[in-house]
């Protein structure tokens, strides 16, 4: 299985195929995964535990995991950025989306994606430093 060098990259291929496409399976809960533990609500659990600004252990463990393949990643021809995912509630329940917890910090894992043609909202919540619409061009990836 292909290896990302970058947590946040891989997390906006996830959001993709398992909470956009559904064809990542099964979608991985924050709130079940912490009722299995007995935590009711993953909310309070972050707030009471000063984990606001983190991701949690038990998503960051679950997602560094997870095997995609290249048959998936080959469907991949859209990305989004945008601060209202569903993997990065499922990762920081209580997120605000106010600092840069889920930049990406490298460009590398492009080359897990040979059909991605489109990054949607890179001009407005931009890739972290190495964010460069020229490497994007050069691939044929359009960046609004």
């Amino acid at each position: 299985m292909p290896a990302f060098r970058d947590f946040n990259f891989k997390l906006l291929v996830i959001e993709k195929l398992m909470y956009q496409d559904k064809t990542l399976t099964p979608a991985f809960s924050i709130d079940e995964c912490l009722r299995a533990k007995g935590i009711e609500d993953a909310q309070l659990y972050a707030f009471d535990n000063d984990l606001d600004y983190t991701v949690l252990d038990e998503a960051r463990a679950h997602f560094e995991a997870l095997e995609i393949s290249e048959e998936l990643l080959a469907t991949v021809d859209t990305l989004l950025i945008d601060g209202g995912l569903q993997v990065y509630y499922e990762c920081s329940p209580v997120w605000d989306g106010e600092d840069d917890l889920f930049d990406v910090g490298s460009l590398d894992d492009l080359d897990l994606l040979p059909n991605l043609r489109r990054l949607i909202g890179a001009r407005d919540c931009g890739l972290g430093v190495p964010f460069k619409a020229e490497v994007l061009a050069a691939r044929g990836i359009v960046a609004d």
